[in-house]
């Protein structure tokens, strides 16, 4: 009886890592594109901020418009990335 327990917990411990490990990485190569344009936007923000402080007015100007373009990045990838997860179930 306490091999059997001993087996069973066993099993359990294995199988559970496997199965965490196969969740953690995501199905989806499009929620990848979306979490870097999440990071880049957070870097662009970063800049942006740092040229205002610094009075840098056109190095202020091209963040503005270089965020404005990743923010359009990420929508753009968060809406093929739905796309694809409806292909994928429907």
């Amino acid at each position: 009886m306490k091999l059997q327990a001993i087996a069973l917990a066993t099993l359990l411990a294995f199988g559970g890592s496997a199965i965490a490990q196969t969740s953690a990485t995501p199905a989806n190569p499009a929620q990848d594109q979306v979490k870097a344009d999440k990071d880049q936007i957070k870097q662009d923000k970063e800049k942006l901020k740092a040229d205002r402080k610094a009075g840098d007015k056109q190095a202020v100007a091209a963040d503005k418009e270089k965020l404005k373009s990743d923010k359009a990045r990420l929508k753009a990838d968060r809406k093929s990335g739905k796309k694809s997860k409806k292909q994928q179930t429907g």
